[in-house]
């Protein structure tokens, strides 16, 4: 190894879902809206000056915070925004995980978590999920320097009720709870009318699930004023720029438009009630998802047959080669049309 060799920071990175470069596929491995943003997104979009690419933009994202404050009932200084949710994550792990006692968060779970606690130097402990995929609340109420789950989590699907959340904040108010809601638009109750009663909540949301912007990377965090002062600290000390002036003014306009909202909502929410009967009566198990994917695994054929099987036919899944879960296969929620041409293929397994 030569000398500055030994100075390179040594990562396990994080793996995303794989982006095909053909056009002609059914993609359902990375957990995209198959349908468009917004009809105002596009009408912003068309409308931009020369301006918009060529000033920075706003370092408060004043505008889409003051939109996504109206719309949730929270003052503007309870919101912060970033590049996405990862980026919304990865600025709460550097800002509020600074304990000599390891953070928290499940043994199956979004598998970036693992990654920042190892990039930023921050121990941790995984607690298992039990033999249902369902966090052990009890597995929580021990010494922490804080606490990280998404729900519904992934890639298991399973939400936890409202009441979860609560006893997790009851046993740990000493510590930063974090709860990362990137699909809890898909049918549960977010944890968001907890902020009044937990000073130390942090509740994360982001607009590449439900509002159908995965490409343009909004995420945002809710939570009391000061949690939200100390995120906007460090982003002013690590970037201060980090939202592009088209994703704040097209983020703004996804907002206002809650009738196109829950239409696309009820069409996901729907052609998943339908994919969890369907695939049930071509031989699989699946979890009740409450996310805008499902995961399952089959009676007979090993996931890792059918996802490469699928793959051969264009047709794309989410396959992960880890312990107690390599036998399930995740399974976003696409078009009706979409979803027809997987059972198509699935049905050689009956």
């Amino acid at each position: 190894m030569k000398a500055w060799e030994k100075n390179i920071r040594q990562v396990e990175p994080y793996v995303p879902g794989e982006q095909p470069k053909r056009r002609d596929v059914v993609k359902l491995n990375t957990n995209e809206n198959p349908y468009p943003p917004a009809p105002g997104v596009e009408k912003a979009r068309i409308s931009f000056s020369d301006d918009s690419l060529r000033l920075y933009p706003d370092p408060t994202a004043s505008d889409l915070t003051d939109v996504l404050a109206d719309y949730y009932g929270l003052n503007r200084d309870q919101v912060f925004v970033g590049v996405g949710s990862d980026d919304v994550l990865a600025m709460a792990f550097m800002t509020f995980f600074n304990s000599d006692l390891p953070i928290l968060f499940p043994d199956i779970t979004y598998s970036f978590y693992s990654v920042w606690a190892d990039l930023f130097h921050i121990p941790y402990e995984r607690p298992a999920l039990d033999s249902a995929f369902r966090m052990v609340k009890e597995d929580y109420y021990r010494p922490n320097g804080g606490i990280i789950f998404p729900n519904p989590n992934a890639p298991t699907s399973l939400l936890e009720p409202l009441s979860f959340v609560r006893d997790i904040l009851d046993h740990n108010q000493d510590s930063i709870v974090i709860v990362d809601e990137a699909y809890i638009d898909f049918g549960g109750q977010s944890a968001l009318p907890l902020l009044e009663e937990y000073e130390n909540l942090l509740v994360v949301q982001t607009f590449s699930k439900s509002r159908s912007m995965a490409g343009m990377r909004i995420g945002y965090a809710m939570g009391n004023a000061a949690l939200i002062k100390a995120l906007n600290d460090v982003k002013y000390s690590y970037n201060s720029y980090t939202m592009n002036r088209p994703s704040l003014i097209m983020g703004a306009e996804a907002v206002k438009d809650e009738a196109y909202f829950k239409e696309t909502l009820a069409k996901i929410i729907d052609t998943r009630e339908e994919a969890k009967k369907k695939l049930t009566e071509l031989g699989f198990f699946c979890l009740d998802s409450a996310s805008n994917f499902l995961f399952v695994t089959h009676n007979k054929v090993p996931a890792k047959q059918i996802f490469e099987e699928l793959k051969t036919e264009g047709i794309y899944v989410r396959y992960f080669n880890s312990a107690r879960i390599d036998n399930y296969l995740r399974i976003t929620i696409g078009t009706p049309d979409q979803m027809e041409k997987l059972y198509g293929f699935l049905e050689r397994y009956r």
